[in-house]
């Protein structure tokens, strides 16, 4: 497709979130013009698709930019949602970044005769010789099809959870114990409600040990650029908390607490909910990743002669709590006085809009190395794993933008390249060096 009365750009970033302010960044401290086109506006995600009471689950000093820090929280603690929007805006505003705001983009294919893409959006139509998606992972909350909405049961993903107050009178089940669910249900629990939480496999670290933050120590272990995630381990979430001040998620803890542990959700029938038999062993793998990380930063501390405090009660586990040496492998909801299910089980992905070949896979996934596709000019920015570890993270998504705008650069280079006019022409092109 191609239309003469689109308007030209050189770079069309298609979302002002985290990656995409991040991709504008670099390529306006490099002098490439370009256009960041935002449906909301900036940050949106971190406005109003997170619960109230949401802070940022690393430290202010390590989830930033490093070429910003945050103005009003200290470096050791942790940014607030609405802290975090107004960060990303106040860089838009400081660096005069060009996002457009209240854009939605329609559809991008490729352009017919001419190199580059059409963008079609609401407010008119792109011609863009690149164009990065910088969407982000989390797109479409993904709920599982395990209880009918027939059940009639309040529903609802993380994403549309704000607090308590919101919630139908009666017990509450959280399915999911990464970073969302845990935080959720422990604020449920604390406004004096029943809560049951099923737990998945997942990863445990300590928020905090020796003196540094678990940032801190993934960093130096070198733990946060892993190229890849360990086989069978893609989804595994992390469970640890900002929440206030910080603290190492501990499911005794949430036992203690009254919370019901179960194993995960299965399926559900005649009112009743069916768990896996698996609460034991997805709480002892968290806690291996746990012990693990300890020790690892033991040896870390030892080998550096490093004098940080040691703390050799981070080493001891409690004992295990009921709810997991007798697991709960049936619950009636009504019997247990349930009437709301938060679904804390992550996000999917939409393309629907990019409508170029080969740049999705068969489960509409991007196909992609880096961020960089099979179709020159075409880019992925802030997806889980594009690069390292900690590619989906604020600082993460950072990195991986520097390099796609080396890669913008390159492909600048070979698009400028004319070859010489001039008639200097050698035998042996070694003698103008003098060999």
């Amino acid at each position: 497709m191609s239309k003469k009365d689109a308007e030209v750009a050189e770079v069309v970033i298609i979302g002002g979130g985290q990656a995409g302010i991040a991709m504008s960044e670099h390529l306006q401290d490099r002098g490439v013009l370009h256009i960041v086109l935002e449906r909301d506006r900036v940050a949106e995600a971190w406005r109003t698709k997170r619960w109230d009471s949401l802070v940022a689950n690393g430290p202010a000093w390590h989830d930033k930019f490093p070429t910003q820090d945050f103005e009003h929280t200290h470096p050791d603690g942790f940014a607030t949602k609405d802290e975090v929007a107004e960060y990303f805006q106040t860089l838009v505003e400081r660096k005069g970044l060009p996002v457009r705001t209240g854009v939605t983009v329609e559809t991008v294919t490729e352009r017919e005769g001419a190199p580059g893409f059409l963008v079609e959006t609401d407010a008119g139509d792109i011609a863009a010789r690149f164009v990065v998606a910088a969407t982000g992972p989390f797109q479409k909350p993904n709920v599982p099809d395990v209880i009918p909405a027939s059940a009639g049961l309040t529903q609802m993903h993380s994403s549309s959870y704000r607090n308590p107050g919101q919630l139908d009178e009666g017990a509450v089940l959280v399915v999911g114990a990464g970073s969302s669910g845990v935080q959720i249900a422990a604020e449920i629990q604390k406004s004096g409600r029943k809560v049951y939480l099923a737990v998945g496999p997942h990863d445990r670290p300590p928020r905090a040990y020796r003196n540094r933050d678990f940032c801190w120590w993934l960093g130096v272990l070198g733990k946060w650029d892993l190229a890849a995630p360990p086989v069978g381990a893609d989804h595994v979430t992390i469970a640890v908390s900002g929440a206030e001040g910080g603290h190492t998620v501990d499911f005794r803890d949430l036992a203690a607490s009254g919370m019901t542990l179960l194993g995960r959700a299965e399926s559900f029938a005649d009112g009743k909910l069916q768990v896996r038999d698996d609460l034991a062993t997805n709480i002892a793998r968290g806690d291996e990743n746990y012990l693990s990380l300890l020790r690892e930063a033991d040896e870390y501390v030892e080998r550096n002669g490093l004098d940080l405090p040691e703390e050799p009660e981070a080493h001891v586990l409690g004992p295990e709590p009921e709810c997991v040496s007798n697991p709960v492998r049936e619950l009636d909801l009504a019997e247990a006085g349930v009437t709301t299910v938060i679904w804390a089980t992550g996000y999917g992905v939409d393309y629907s809009w990019l409508q170029v070949d080969g740049v999705l896979n068969e489960r509409g996934w991007p196909v992609q190395q880096r961020g960089v596709t099979p179709v020159p000019g075409l880019y992925y920015l802030g997806l889980p794993w594009l690069s390292r570890r900690g590619s989906s993270f604020i600082w993460g998504v950072w990195h991986d933008a520097k390099y796609l705008a080396d890669q913008i650069e390159i492909q600048r280079m070979y698009r400028d390249y004319a070859p010489s006019t001039d008639d200097v022409r050698t035998e042996n092109p070694l003698s103008v060096l003098g060999v």
